[in-house]
Order: structure tokens, then sequence, then C-alpha cells
């Protein structure tokens, strides 16, 4: 007999063209979110269209089964977990349907990232009010169910100011479009007997009966989510609203919508107003010694009409400090900062903005307010501040350990004036608790972000959470303010809003759900009748994980388990327009191949929510085999989650189960293969073109026979290198050129190129003899393989380091595995040694320069180039290096792609079964760049992986930058 819930999955399948899962690990990927809960799905519907919604609520409706609409999945307060039917809109329903610039709206699907919509409006010059934090992964469906606001709340209010009509889903299966409707229309709708016209009828009732009510215990502050927003329907002469936080205006119950976090209807389609873009702005960065300070000086901040006020206490301060990705950024703090606001202007013109914070400096000096004061006018400067700003939460999160600030009572907002008494007596609070906490937020609106320290593994923390929760609700009613101020309620906060609204209130928004969903299967337990906090924690008292004897060493991040965990859920690895991380989710919008969805995978066998089989099984293999090992989450994940290093691990117990392919072997000992090859290129060259080899490769290797294989030099590096003359005086003494396997038999041209430049800078080039860096092992997961050879690099190279000798390599790839991998491989001051005098060509010349040693002459001329840096050279030092040493070249104009992975990835483009994904990767942003590029750009990489990939899908063949330098010798 089939189970009720394969029925309802059978059932699915047949209605819908979209996708449908109710498989253990989908469950698993969409159990969490970005709060400290977790709950598993019933399962997990992905529709294409409305059509395709309307089936799946009629299908839940007729089962009597919980549905949960769900974007980014980037809710703080547990809104987007529950044991219900997930429906994903971010796959397929991101569109942007139309956009009305004379009447200033759009029509968009719930789906559609917020970033993605603005980067559509830019060039109209408009975008969507709001700004959240989350602005990279956070959906426009998300938003409304939410009723977010971001930093510019003080000018553009939330979501619901925004909210025009929406195409909804009733509980019944029914439609219905909510939009401002007129009297008489109010009139009509409130007759019949559908759902839809009971649901007029009731909640044109309950805003007159509970009028006195709502106006006596709806908090009076613009960022009140808390709750349903029955004060928009207070009858107010004519109109309708209380006017507590949005102007009265016609009968609309797309407003009612707007933060109900789902359980009221699930929309499909919104219309949203959109504002025009501000000509010009300016920021002001004013430091402060101590956060209490901070929030005294805010409402002096208020006097001068500023677009936003935003503040960041000492300890996101730091942790971005620590950081590489954010570090440097951080010339805008100066000194010893307890807390800083940033406080920005819009203005028509550059001189208006200036003015306008040259007044706020000046009023803040006078007064003495603050004691540093910084004017930021240059925009990339500005960008650079909103950076660190819109990262706090993941900065905060990257704090080692098991004491995580988390989100529970993080986003209260009380009135402007109280926030000073708010701010202090709150840290009392935490003091008394034995904790403290990262405070960061809106202070334009007395909303701040609170993350007390708490280790929810243990019992009595659970316990001080709860105590602590109480404290600050009484706090918060104290001061008029609202428990959400911006992230809702969720499962973190949803239990004080019977004691926050009173129970008057509270019956209103029962009676309210009761209307819209009298079954209650819409994302029940949110809003009302929640449960207690302190269930379905993603960890807590009785957590525990399997413990697994490692190769790599994983005490840096407190243990395998721990690096795993490192993962907060916060989805920043579903962004899709800028950075590296996360390449494969890109080209597939798919939830497990994100660096989340992987953890959360991996997370779930060691906890136990998976078979403990599962951590090595083949379905785990699926689930990591799309990670390109780029590292870009290593340095764009704001808490630093390595996957590239957790999957070497894995792969290595996999293999362990059920064996080592053959082709895994064939790509760690490339480096012995390009040996054997260049013995004899000619040959080997022409034996690897037939299409009869290739297709044996396809067949017996996997390797697709689409890819040509990287021909082999006439004359290896090394050979070149023995029988060159010297072209230099060597007074700077020796420095090891790190000669790379790419390098030594497929592109000798970038190993004469870069020991020419270092000859002409007065070097003498040695080479080590060695063995292969270990990054192909390395990536294969054949990590004892991978010890062996970096230990014999190690001790080729230690006595060179131990005198001061640079090792300088061109292929990031290799030479930064001596400053990375060989520490996790290897422990002794000579790792260590050898890590700390090992850079890249680029990066060595910048330290030559620094120490005024650098003396090379570069013809002048007249030269475009674009530059692709390498993954895991964006991951560890980033591309500076490279533009820099390329921009010393007098004339050069230098720009860089904003171009992610190029999707090769070491073998992984060449594997027939990525290939495919490969391409697109490479499609998505880098090959439209460089075939944009003009004739006369000069295409410019740092990899090999990047040469290969772009001469292969683009019309244009690029060059090593060491190659470009070398050509600009005098």
């Amino acid at each position: 007999m089939q189970s009720p819930t394969r029925d309802l999955e059978a059932e699915l399948r047949k209605a819908i063209r979209g996708e449908v899962r109710f498989d253990a690990y989908s469950k698993i990927l969409y159990s969490t979110d970005a709060s400290i809960y977790q709950i598993e799905p019933l399962g997990v519907v992905l529709p294409r269209d409305r059509d395709d919604v309307a089936a799946i609520v009629q299908i839940a409706a007729r089962h009597g089964v919980p549905l949960l609409p769900r974007g980014g999945g980037s809710s703080l307060s547990g809104q987007t977990v529950g044991h219900a039917i997930h429906i994903d809109f971010a796959k397929y329903m991101h569109g942007i349907l139309e956009v009305n610039t004379g009447e200033q709206w759009a029509r968009v699907q719930p789906g559609v990232v917020q970033d993605n919509f603005n980067a559509h409006l830019r060039p109209l010059g408009f975008a969507f009010g709001p700004d959240t934090s989350s602005s990279n992964r956070a959906t426009l469906g998300g938003m409304i169910g939410n009723n977010s606001a971001g930093s510019h709340s003080v000018i553009h209010g939330k979501t619901i100011d925004h909210t025009l009509d929406l195409d909804v889903h009733l509980a019944d299966g029914s439609e219905a479009h909510f939009a401002a409707v007129t009297p008489d229309r109010l009139e009509q709708l409130c007759r019949g007997d559908r759902l839809e016209n009971r649901i007029y009828k009731e909640v044109r009732a309950l805003g007159a009966e509970y009028c006195p009510e709502i106006y006596a215990r709806y908090p009076k502050i613009i960022r009140r989510v808390s709750g349903y927003n029955l004060d928009e329907f207070v009858p107010n002469g004519g109109q309708f609203g209380a006017g507590l936080a949005t102007p009265p205006g016609p009968f609309n119950l797309s407003k009612i919508i707007a933060g109900s976090e789902g359980t009221l209807a699930v929309a499909s389609e919104a219309k949203v107003k959109i504002v025009r873009l501000p000509k010009h702005k300016a920021i002001e960065v004013v430091l402060f010694r101590d956060l209490v300070e901070t929030a005294e000086a805010t409402e002096e901040m208020m006097q001068t009409h500023p677009a936003a006020t935003e503040l960041m206490d000492r300890m996101i301060i730091e942790s971005a400090r620590s950081q590489a990705e954010f570090a440097k950024r951080m010339d805008f703090v100066q000194g010893d900062a307890g807390a800083l606001l940033v406080v920005e202007f819009y203005g028509d013109t550059a001189d208006e903005v200036r003015s306008k914070v040259e007044e706020l400096d000046a009023r803040l000096k006078r007064k003495r307010i603050g004691y540093g004061h910084l004017p930021v006018i240059d925009p990339r400067k500005q960008l650079d501040v909103w950076k660190v700003r819109k990262d706090s939460l993941g900065l905060l999160m990257s704090v080692k350990g098991d004491r995580k600030p988390i989100a529970f009572v993080e986003d209260p907002a009380v009135p402007v004036e109280r926030l000073p008494e708010f701010v202090r007596r709150f840290r009392e609070i935490l003091t008394a608790h034995d904790t403290t906490g990262g405070y960061y937020g809106h202070a334009s609106v007395g909303c701040l972000h609170i993350r007390p320290l708490i280790d929810l593994k243990q019992q009595s923390e659970v316990d001080k959470m709860k105590s602590i929760s109480e404290q600050i609700f009484a706090l918060v009613q104290e001061c008029g303010g609202s428990m959400s101020g911006e992230h809702g309620d969720g499962l973190a906060r949803g239990h004080f809003n019977e004691r926050l609204f009173g129970p008057k209130v509270y019956e209103a928004f029962l009676k309210l759900k009761t209307a819209f969903d009298p079954h209650n299967i819409m994302n029940p337990g949110k809003v009302v009748r929640c449960p207690d906090m302190t269930k379905d924690l993603r960890y807590g008292a009785q957590y525990q994980t399997i413990q697994i004897q490692t190769h790599l060493d994983f005490s840096r991040e407190g243990g395998f388990d721990r690096a795993i965990e490192a993962c907060n859920g916060m989805g920043r690895c579903k962004k899709t327009l800028e950075g590296t991380m996360c390449p494969s989710y890109q080209a597939t919008m798919e939830e497990e191949h994100s660096t989340r969805g992987r953890a959360n995978a991996l997370r779930a066998a060691l906890s136990g929510r998976l078979p403990a089989e599962e951590l090595t099984s083949h379905r785990m293999y699926e689930t990591l085999d799309l990670c390109l090992e780029c590292k870009g989450c290593k340095r764009e994940c704001p808490s630093n989650v390595d996957l590239a290093k957790i999957k070497y691990e894995f792969l290595a117990h996999y293999y362990e189960r059920h064996g080592v392919p053959r082709r895994a072997k064939v790509f760690a000992n490339i480096a012995t293969l390009n040996r054997w090859g260049s013995l004899t290129p000619s040959l080997a060259n022409l034996f690897m073109r037939q299409g009869w080899v290739k297709k044996i490769a396809e067949r017996v290797l996997g390797i697709d026979s689409r890819r040509a294989f990287p021909a082999f030099a006439d004359e290896t590096f090394q050979s070149w290198f023995r029988g060159r003359s010297a072209n230099g005086s060597a007074r700077r003494g020796r420095v090891v050129l790190f000669d790379d396997c790419f390098l030594s038999y497929n592109y000798p041209q970038v190993g004469r190129a870069a020991t020419e430049i270092l000859e002409k800078a007065g070097f003498e080039v040695i080479l080590a003899k060695k063995e292969c860096c270990g990054r192909p092992m390395l990536s294969k997961g054949l990590l004892e393989d991978a010890r062996r050879v970096a230990r014999e690099n190690v001790a080729a190279l230690a006595p060179l380091a131990a005198q001061g000798v640079p090792i300088v390599g061109c292929e990031p790839s290799c030479l930064l595995t001596l400053r990375d991998e060989y520490g996790d491989l290897l422990r002794g001051p000579e790792v260590e040694q050898v890590a700390s005098v090992s850079y890249l060509l680029e990066e060595f010349l910048g330290v030559l320069q620094d120490r005024g040693e650098l003396d090379l002459k570069f013809s002048d001329g007249n030269k475009k180039l674009l530059v692709h840096g390498h993954c895991h050279q964006k991951a560890h030092i980033g591309t500076a290096p490279t533009l820099r040493a390329l921009k010393m070249v007098p004339g050069w104009e230098v720009g860089e792609i904003n171009s992610g992975c190029c999707g090769m990835a070491g073998s992984f483009g060449f594997e027939k079964e990525h290939y495919d994904l490969s391409e697109t990767i490479a499609n998505t942003r880098l090959v439209p760049a460089v075939n944009a590029a003009s004739q006369d750009t000069e295409i410019v990489i740092t990899g090999v992986s990047c040469r290969q990939q772009i001469g292969h899908f683009s019309n244009r063949t690029p060059r090593h930058a060491v190659e470009v330098l070398r050509d600009a010798l005098a």
C-alpha cells in the first residue's frame, strides 16, 4: 500500500511542469535557513510558472498538508523552515515581467533576487527602494513576506510601502488579485461566498472592531514588522490605515500579505513601486570610543536629514580587519573605534552632497561628537564602506568556536530618542548573563541587530538564551518598541506577539489567520500559535557529531565538524552577479550546488540526521561533485567556509570506501604524464590530436573528446634554462623560480618571461630540485600522495628559505599550495618558513617596489589590457598584485573582468560529465566579456586553466600577465 506522502508526491509530479523532490537529501537541504532552527520539510517543489503554483496550492488544500513559500532562504528568524511542502521560487520564477518608468512601477515574479532586479533597473535610472543587506540573494517574494526594509528606510520605508498589487493563491486553491480598491468595489468584494469575499469582509470588520486596541497597542515606530498589519485597515476619514508607519490610503489587501511570512497566502506575481536613483551620494564616517556614545549621537545625525545612518560596533570592525576580503577596505576606520556611524546623504549635484557632509562634519566637531570624522566622497571608497556594513552579519558569524553571535533578539526597534537607554540596558542584560554581543544596524530608525554570544550545544546556554529573550522583551515593551523591526517573527519571536500586542489584538490576529487559512495549512506556527523558541534548534543540548580521523589538519577550524558548522546558512554563496563563489550554483541555481547546501548535507551525515554511512555514499559524492574547488568560499564567505578543503577530505574517505577511479589517478599524476610526453613532443602532440585517441580517452577515462589537450612544447623550460646565458647582474642575490609542470612542459614561454624579468630585476634565478606541487593530488583526494610530495618539496626548499631566498611562481594554484595546503598536510617551522617566502611573481614585484628595490625599466606603451584572475589567486591574495604590476608600465590601460570562475578548474572542465557545466559557467560572465572586448584589447590571465578555457570557448587567445610584462621591458 502506497503511503499518503507517496500519493501526494505522485499527484504533484503529474500536475506541474516544475520539479518535485521528496528525497532525503532535498529535505535536508531545505531544512535550514539563516536562523538557528532546523525542521525537515515534507518535500520541495520548484514551480516553473503561476499555473504550477495554483496546482500546488490546490493539491495541498485537498490533502490538508502545510505549504511554505520560500525565496532565497535567508530568513534569520526561522520563517522559511517548517514541516511543510516548500515552494522554492528562486530557480525558475525569477522573471522581471514589465517595467513602467513613467508611472514608476514594475511587475515581477517572487523569485527575482533584489540585486538582479536592481541591475535591470539601474540603466533606466531606477531601483527598488528597500535595500536589504542580503540583497545579493534575498528575493522580492521573501522581502514581501518579511516586509523587509534596509539601510535607507528612513526615506524609503519598508517593502509594504512599495507593494502595489499581488496575485495570490489562497488556502482553498482559489486565486485572487489584491490591489487598492474603491469603496464601491470594496462593497462588492465583501459580498459572496468565495474565500476571497469572506476575507475582504472579515478584514474590514476586524479593522473597525479592533480600531481602539490597535491604536493603543501597536508600537508607534516606522520599523514594526511584528504581528500582522491590521493597523493598515482601520477606518480613517474615508481611507484606511492608522498612519503609524505609513500614510492612510485605499483598502488594499496586499498590505496584509506584506510581513505575513507566508501564513495567509502564496504570491505568484507582484507589482511594486520603483524609485529614482540618487544622482550623487556622499558619506561621513563618524568614529566613537564607546557604543552607547554612538547611540547618543544618532539624534544629532538625524537633524541633518541623511538618507541613512548605520551603526557598526567593535566586534564587526575587528572581524573585518582580520579577514583579507575586508581588511583592504578598512582604511575608513582609524584608531581604536568602539563603534561607528555611517551617515549617507543624497543630492542632485556633487557640490550638494559635499556641502551636506561638510555641514555635518563641522557640526560634529563643534559639538565634539565622535573622535574621528572621515568624509567619503569617492564612489569606490563608498562601496568599500557599504561592503563592510552589508556583510556585518557574516563578519559576526566568523567568530571561531561553538559560542556564536546568534539571532534571537537581534531585531528590536525602539523610538530613536530611547535608543541610548535601550543600548545601555541591553548591554547590562548581556553582562548579567555573562555574555557579550555584536551590534549593527539602522540607527536612523532605532532598529539595531544585536547578537549575543551563545553556545547552543549546551543546555545551560539554551536556558540563558531564553532568559535573555524574556528580559529583552520586557525592555522593548517598556521602550514602546517592537521585537522585530525588520527580520520578522518566525520561530524566534512569534511567541511574544500575544504579550506585545495584548490579548484583544492577538484575538484579532487569530481571526484574521482563520479567515485566510481555515485549515491552518499556510506556514503554520509563524506569527500566531507559535511554538516555544527553544524547539527545533539546529544545534541543541542533544546535538552530537561522529568523529572521523582526518588526513588534513583541521585544528585551525576546530575540527572537521566545526569546519562544516562554520556555515551559518546566510546564503551568500547564492549570489550570481559578482565574485567567484559559488560557480556551480550560479550555473544551476540549485540549492544542492551552493556552499550552504553541501555543508547542510555533510553536517546531516555527521550529526545523525542522515545515516552515518551517507558520509561516504555515492549520493553525498554527487552533492559535492560539482564543487570546482575554486576556494571562492574561503575568501568571499564571511564565515570563511573552505569547502574545497572539506571536499579534499571527503574524497579521501570516499575513495577509501569505494576505491580510487582510474581517471583520478591519471589527473593526480599529470606532472609525470607531462614529463613523459615532453620526451617526444611532436609525436605526442600528433598522437593526442587524433580523433580516435580522444574517443578512447572519453570511453576509458571519461575525458571529453571535445577538449583539446594542451600541446607539449618543442623545448621544455628546464632545457631552455640550462642552455641560456644569464642576463643580469645578480646584485640582489638568488631567487627560486618554482617551475610548475605546465610552465615546464606546455607553456615554457611563461617561465622564460619570468626568468628574464627576475634577472632584469637583479636576481640570480635558480631552480630547485622538487616534485609536483601536489595540487592535482589534493584536488582528487589523494592526500597521502600529496603529503609525500609536500614533504619532499619542503625538504628541498626549506634550506633556501632559511637563507631568505624568495620562492617565486607563476601558476597560482601551484605556488599558493605552498602557502595554504602545505600547512594542512605537514607541521613544523620549515613549512611556515617556506610559506613565508613564497610569492606569485607579480606579488613579488610589488614587495620589491614597496621596499624601494625595484628598478625595472619599462618602455612607454599605448595598450589596453583586460585581466581575468585565477580563482585561487582571488581567494588568497586577490588580483590587486597583478593589476598593480601591469600598471607599472607607462601608458597601459588596465581593466579587470567581473568574471568569477572560468569553469575549467584544473581537470574539471575536461571531464565528460562536467563539460557542459564548465561551458555554462564560462558563458555566464567571462566569455561574453572577453568576446565583447575590442580587438586592440589584450586578454590577460594568470592561470593555465583560464588560458585553456578562454582559448576553447571564446574568439580570443589570452596570454599570461608575466608574458605581457616581459614584452614591456626596456
